[in-house]
């Protein structure tokens, strides 16, 4: 597949702290050989340690990525934009031409921990939404594709 130009896709969501890098590392991992993943935020958080961990946890090291937003990126030319949460998908920036936006949303981890009682408990939704996260990567390039025909 050396010849063949891999699929660029940006995850974004509101504040790249957190689905927007779990799923930028998973792209990575999973997917690196036929995806070019980026992500960004309409702002930045900053990095999600909770996020870092339960990545970590899977194999996936995603602590050496930085919040960012769209403006901060090399490139603006996706072949996919795929927003991450609702937020996202009403603010999602404009792309040139041929950029497919497609949301595919994902439960807040902080806000479904920040009333949990325990780290373990609130790491338990980080690690739901991690999976989740994982199962729809495992789809890619191909769900997109599809979609665009």
């Amino acid at each position: 597949m050396s010849g063949r130009r891999k699929t660029k896709i940006l995850f974004l969501c509101t504040g790249n702290s957190c689905r927007s890098q779990m799923a930028e590392g998973w792209a990575r991992a999973l997917k690196g050989d036929r995806i070019e993943a980026f992500s960004a935020g309409t702002e930045t958080h900053g990095l999600n340690p909770f996020a870092v961990r339960v990545m970590a946890e899977a194999g996936v090291d995603i602590s050496g990525q930085r919040s960012k937003t769209v403006a901060d990126l090399p490139t603006r030319d996706f072949d996919f934009v795929v927003t991450v949460c609702d937020r996202a998908r009403e603010a999602c920036p404009l792309f040139p031409g041929r950029t497919k936006i497609v949301h595919a949303g994902f439960d807040d981890p902080p806000r479904l921990a920040k009333d949990a009682r325990t780290e373990e408990e609130a790491l338990g939704h980080y690690r739901r939404v991690r999976d989740e996260i994982k199962a729809f990567v495992e789809t890619l390039p191909g769900a997109l594709t599809a979609e665009r025909s």
